[in-house]
């Protein structure tokens, strides 16, 4: 029994490292202009007015934010940099993604007019107004 609890172990190990790689690779790597090599986390709130889109994006300069809507999404792309504070410098872990990022982000069905936009504190916050069809 005891040494199915070492294996049991060992591949939980084993996979935690796995993934730190892949992470450290995606990191580093230098994507196509077409490629994406990460999705920030969103948010979207629709209330009976309005809509609200946040998207968690830290250390991500709002002036290099591109923001498109077609009529059923939303897109939101730019690059975050990889900076290391001096040369010599020792990574120890690398989890914050870093590069080129695109964010397709579906709508509800109804027609959205753009009324605002804040990046604060990291976030970048896109707020909507819902435009009643007429018939």
């Amino acid at each position: 029994m005891r040494s199915r609890d070492i294996r049991n172990f060992m591949w939980g190990e084993a996979l935690q490292l796995i993934e730190q790689a892949e992470r450290v690779k995606n990191a580093f790597s230098r994507p196509n202009e077409s490629e994406q090599s990460w999705e920030p986390p969103i948010d979207v709130i629709e209330t009976a007015e309005a809509l609200f889109v946040h998207v968690a994006l830290p250390g991500v300069a709002a002036e290099s934010i591109v923001v498109g809507l077609e009529s059923d999404a939303l897109t939101v792309s730019a690059v975050r940099g990889f900076t290391v504070t001096s040369r010599g410098a020792r990574l120890h872990r690398v989890e914050i993604p870093y590069g080129r990022f695109f964010r397709r982000i579906p709508l509800p069905a109804s027609r959205l007019e753009p009324i605002g936009r804040s990046h604060i504190d990291g976030c970048l916050t896109l707020a909507f107004r819902k435009i009643a069809v007429e018939e």
